[in-house]
């Protein structure tokens, strides 16, 4: 499995990867705002099959650009002195700025642009925003993967937790956002670690978010709001361990006999907010998680399950394809899905950058004192 893999490359492949999951489930938007998910898959038929996908004719999505500005975000905070989570946030402030002048043709979310807005317009260097009811999107998530990348050790749980959720309330403010930044976080650290079953992830997952509640409740952080609606994440994703059979972590994954293209549309709208599966901070890593622990070490079943269905198919890719990638790299892997995709160097220079930087410490005395402001 992923022990058989060098690490540099599962890295390389985590970020290349997301970015072509990304691209392919967007289809210039064509397939992400497709409601018709039979549709898609005859499309891809047509076409000749995943195999014949070239990525070239797939721009990437709002997605891929804005987790590339999260990977420089984290790339130039370094490590050691002067590295301070404050620094890191500001970095993802100005990063994200900068990511909507990428935009055109991209399909960016409202939310992720009214709250870039108001910090392009913010006259100090404060990085928060007020809760937002409305901010329980798919815009955190999608962009977060990188963050498990770069602190993929258990030692530094604590700071996946704080990077994750605070960079997700950046444009997220509210719980069902910024924990499913959390989510692809935190199963990405997972697969880069290779070492706990991707069955059990989800069973980690419950443990992580009652740890994440604590580092809300202590933040200061308009602390009543979140805790009011804190509990709709954990709910949804009980619900589905549950109905996997693996809320335990150890018992055997539980999947419908027939879970074909019509099931699955059926399944994912069921477990929406509003019938678009994967456009909420829950189900778009839930479906993406969905999608791995069908696929195992397929590519193409991959896609099948996390990139072409009638939801929000380029947010769950995007997901998908980063934690597969820091599982299984490109072993598998049709070529052409990814050896033109754009932004392909960036996101493979970052990949490497990510690797060397992983689990260093940031800067020590810093990261204790304001790790929960």
């Amino acid at each position: 499995m992923s022990d058989m893999v060098p690490l540099e490359e599962r890295y390389k492949a985590s970020m290349v990867l997301s970015g072509a999951g990304d691209a392919l489930g967007y289809n210039h938007g064509n397939w992400e705002f497709e409601k018709d998910g039979a549709f898609i898959h005859e499309e891809v038929q047509k076409r000749g099959g995943l195999e014949k996908l070239d990525a070239i004719d797939f721009p990437v999505s709002d997605d891929t650009v804005m987790h590339l500005a999260t990977a420089e975000a984290l790339v130039k905070l370094g490590f050691g002195e002067g590295a301070s989570l404050p620094v890191l946030y500001q970095a993802m402030v100005e990063k994200y700025i900068v990511s909507m002048t990428d935009m055109v043709g991209r399909g960016a979310g409202i939310t992720c642009i009214n709250s870039v807005a108001m910090h392009r317009q913010s006259t100090d260097q404060g990085i928060k925003i007020p809760f937002n009811k409305r901010g329980g999107g798919c815009g955190a998530a999608m962009r977060a993967m990188c963050i498990g990348l770069r602190f993929p050790d258990p030692e530094q749980e604590h700071l996946l937790i704080a990077v994750s959720v605070e960079s997700g309330r950046l444009t997220h403010h509210h719980p069902t956002g910024y924990l499913g930044a959390l989510a692809a976080a935190l199963f990405t650290a997972y697969a880069v670690r290779g070492t706990l079953p991707v069955e059990a992830w989800g069973h980690r997952l419950m443990d992580v978010l009652d740890k994440a509640k604590e580092y809300v409740r202590h933040s200061g952080n308009y602390v009543e709001q979140n805790m009011d609606h804190w509990d709709y994440f954990g709910i949804q994703w009980r619900a589905y361990l549950e109905k996997r059979g693996i809320l335990d972590g150890k018992s055997k994954l539980q999947f419908p006999e027939c879970y074909g293209v019509k099931e699955r549309e059926h399944f994912y709208r069921a477990v929406s907010f509003k019938g678009v599966g994967g456009a909420s901070g829950h189900d778009a890593p839930m479906i993406a998680y969905d999608a791995l622990l069908r696929a195992g070490d397929s590519w193409v079943e991959l896609a099948n399950h996390g990139f072409f269905h009638g939801g929000d198919s380029d947010s769950t890719a995007v997901i998908a394809a980063a934690w597969w990638g820091a599982l299984f790299g490109f072993r598998g892997v049709p070529e052409i899905n990814y050896r033109s995709l754009e932004y392909r160097d960036r996101l493979s220079k970052l990949g490497q950058q990510l690797y060397e930087l992983r689990g260093k410490p940031l800067d020590s005395e810093k990261e204790k004192s304001k790790l929960n402001q």
